[in-house]
């Protein structure tokens, strides 16, 4: 209806009315929109402006605005309408605000209220909804996979409540917790280490809490033992360093490892063996673009029966006493072309030990490796290039060892060589077969660019000349990779450029 009735009167038994029309909209007052975007409610009435107001396109427009409140998640609707004098529309809008969240813990089996493990505030700072805040179901259910991924969470939910006779709600927070450690063991195989029977078979046992002190901190502690090898890990994480606004996770670690020296030294001659020790502890914090971390590392040799050793069979020397210090600091970069393994991926690592002691080793160390995936039919081309330098001085058994299932293909491990550089590139092709499994074609070569006697600087042991390796090589094969829980498991055959043959089983794609 375009016109009111404003007036009605009796005059000789007529019935007059006196009609006023509709007044022209001239400006609109919204009162209570927060979020409501203004340029929205200037395209809702944008052409109404001097025209009579019809009251069926005033119901259109409320009925929009409370489409996009619904539309972005939010709590809010058009409350009240009223024509003012001069044509003005006057719209109230009601927007639901949070009064207050609370945490409240339900028992796993009983959906009860408990008392949780977890602090309140350890999962308040994880949500982005926050009072005085219009609530948004869109970014609570954000917030809910958020704390989901915290891990210490079996289940997570919101509940919206009216606050009282206000309009804002308040926000419970149902959260069920899961078990906080526990304990496992199990058994594997290192693929590094080829040599004798059984000896790449390892055990494992771990402890593991997941949110120490309530605070979403997790403690693991590893043991593994080979028959020749065994590291003793501890780990501690705190996924947010306290008071940092920019979520800063910080790493401690301490590591008492055991290896073989076959990388570098391989087996000697007399058939005894020689055990590298590594005492290690570190820190990291790791921002969102550029880890940075330290290591204190203390390193020594010991013979089979722990007795410390400087010198190998060759009289060559492993460390400058019966150990070596060292205070490594440590930034890396990784770019990844896609989620897809295979696809494009370069990663670059510097380490640089510094020495806060005279005696302490002095080194800098550059490592880079890049990777590209290319899909041809069927089939998939995957190239890679790694490379690396040392400059200063380091242990001789860290130095760049070349050769085995993850270099160069054909070689025991190690056997290629070991320099202060090196480059190894690989090229395979792969292709599917029955199921998960997949067929592999592939070629492997390396270098150590002639610096293997130059290990180290200050000693000029080569170890790799007094071993008789290469100092370069190259090996080709075909195998075939199952898809596993464990990633794929491959078994490949190779023969390298001095025609020996060899069996390669490992776990993972090659680097």
């Amino acid at each position: 209806m375009l016109y009111l009735i404003s007036l009605m009167i009796t005059f000789c038994g007529f019935l007059w009315h006196k009609v006023e029309p509709n007044q022209e909209f001239h400006g609109m007052v919204c009162e209570g929109a927060n979020v409501l975007p203004s340029k929205f409610l200037e395209h809702a009435f944008r052409n109404s402006y001097g025209k009579i107001i019809n009251i069926r396109r005033l119901d259109e427009v409320i009925t929009s605005i409370n489409g996009w409140y619904m539309e972005h998640g939010l709590f809010g609707l058009v409350s009240g309408v009223e024509i003012l004098s001069g044509g003005v529309i006057r719209l109230q809008v009601a927007e639901a605000e949070v009064n207050n969240i609370s945490i409240r813990f339900l028992d796993r089996k009983t959906g009860e209220p408990t008392k949780g493990k977890t602090r309140p505030e350890t999962i308040l700072r994880q949500l982005t909804t926050k009072k005085g805040q219009v609530y948004s179901m869109l970014q609570g259910k954000r917030d809910v996979e958020t704390v989901l991924t915290m891990g210490i969470m079996e289940d997570v939910s919101i509940i919206p409540q009216p606050a009282g006779d206000t309009s804002m709600v308040d926000l419970i927070l149902n959260v069920v917790e899961r078990p906080s450690g526990g304990f496992s063991a199990g058994g594997g195989i290192s693929s590094g280490i080829t040599s004798g029977p059984l000896s790449g078979l390892i055990g494992s046992f771990v402890y593991s809490h997941r949110n120490v002190f309530g605070r979403n901190q997790k403690l693991n502690i590893s043991l593994e033992r080979g028959q020749i090898d065994s590291i003793l890990r501890i780990n501690y994480i705190d996924p947010w360093i306290e008071g940092d606004d920019k979520q800063t996770p910080r790493t401690m670690m301490v590591q008492n490892s055991r290896t073989p020296g076959l990388l570098v030294h391989r087996n000697q001659p007399d058939n005894s063996s020689q055990t590298i020790g590594r005492v290690t502890a570190s820190i990291e914090f790791s921002a969102s673009a550029e880890p940075f971390f330290s290591l204190p590392v203390r390193a020594g040799s010991h013979d089979e029966k722990g007795n410390p050793i400087i010198k190998d069979f060759y009289s060559s020397p492993l460390y400058r006493k019966t150990h070596d210090d060292v205070l490594i600091a440590k930034f890396e970069s990784v770019y990844t072309g896609s989620g897809n393994h295979g696809s494009s991926m370069f990663v670059f690592d510097m380490e640089q030990g510094l020495p806060v002691l005279p005696k302490w080793l002095f080194f800098n160390r550059v490592n880079a490796h890049a990777r590209k995936g290319v899909d041809i039919s069927h089939a998939r081309l995957r190239l890679n290039l790694s490379g690396g330098h040392v400059i200063g001085n380091f242990y001789p058994h860290e130095a760049f060892a070349i050769g085995g299932t993850n270099s160069v293909r054909g070689y025991e491990e190690g056997a290629v060589g070991s320099g202060r550089s090196y480059v190894v590139g690989s090229g395979e092709i792969t292709f599917p077969m029955l199921g998960p499994a997949e067929g592999v074609i592939f070629s492997d070569h390396g270098t150590e660019l002639g610096s293997g006697p130059t290990v180290p600087a200050r000693l000029m042991s080569d170890p790799a000349g007094a071993r008789l390796k290469p100092g370069s090589g190259y090996g080709h094969g075909f195998g075939i990779r199952v898809d596993s829980p464990l990633g794929p498991l491959g078994l490949e055959y190779a023969f390298n450029d001095r025609q020996t043959r060899r069996f390669h089983f490992g776990v993972g794609h090659p680097n």
